[in-house]
């Protein structure tokens, strides 16, 4: 929805995962460090590549301190961090309406243990509609 109303391309990080990471997590597996380390270093390269085309919208779970430094990593006035954030019950609820996802809900659990809340971005409630949220990301923006 971002993306669509910013006239921007819309990309999923999951899209970037290798096929050895996807196996891992359709076992129920979750990741560790090192099996994140290319795919974000992948997703890095093209942040830079997105954002000499225009820009872009990129859906992450950027879950450490660590991998947001692995994405962008010098400081970048191109990028703004956006953090969702909900419950744990509401997030499972979620990722169990996706159908055919490699990712289970759970891993849910997994990525709550690891995930270092950012003291820096825009954050937003997930109980709040997706339209809500998009407003205000767009009044944020300064965007008419």
């Amino acid at each position: 929805m971002l993306s669509e109303k910013l006239s921007l391309p819309f990309f999923d990080a999951d899209d970037f995962h290798p096929m050895e990471n996807i196996e891992k997590m359709r076992q129920g597996q979750p990741l560790n460090d090192s099996d994140r380390i290319s795919w974000l270093r992948a997703i890095s390269t093209r942040i830079v590549d997105w954002d000499e085309k225009g820009g872009g919208v990129l859906a992450c779970s950027a879950l450490k301190e660590y991998y947001r430094q692995v994405l962008v990593p010098i400081s970048s006035e191109s990028v703004q961090w956006i953090v969702l954030h909900g419950t744990k019950e509401m997030i499972k609820k979620r990722i169990s309406g996706r159908k055919d996802h490699f990712f289970g809900k759970d891993l849910i659990d997994s990525q709550f243990e690891i995930f270092q809340i950012p003291n820096y971005g825009w954050h937003f409630n997930i109980e709040d509609s997706s339209e809500r949220i998009v407003t205000r990301i767009l009044e944020k923006l300064d965007y008419k």
